[in-house]
């Protein structure tokens, strides 16, 4: 075989696989859409999430509030994974 009949013969395998591969694709079923509720439904409101809203408004008067340092304080430990009782001893 010369250079270009093999040339010749890849690209004929080439194509060969494309349509198979196309042929196949198009065949296949697809799976019906889950059925998702037509609104979101809403989580439950987080009071702690309301609070730091609520810090974030007042802005720079916030480092000053007994209230927004607690609840920054509770927000680090929520993050952190400390309960109450931990935050306390470490104190």
């Amino acid at each position: 075989m010369d250079g270009k009949m093999l040339a010749r013969l890849g690209a004929i395998i080439f194509v060969a696989i494309a349509i198979t591969a196309t042929a196949i694709e198009m065949t296949r079923k697809e799976p019906p859409p889950s059925q998702q509720p037509a609104s979101p439904v809403q989580a439950m409101r987080d009071p702690l999430r309301d609070a730091q809203r609520r810090c974030q408004q007042l802005g720079q008067s916030a480092a000053s509030d007994p209230d927004c340092m607690r609840v920054w304080a509770e927000t680090r430990d929520r993050f952190l994974g400390r309960s109450a009782a931990q935050s306390q001893e470490g104190r």
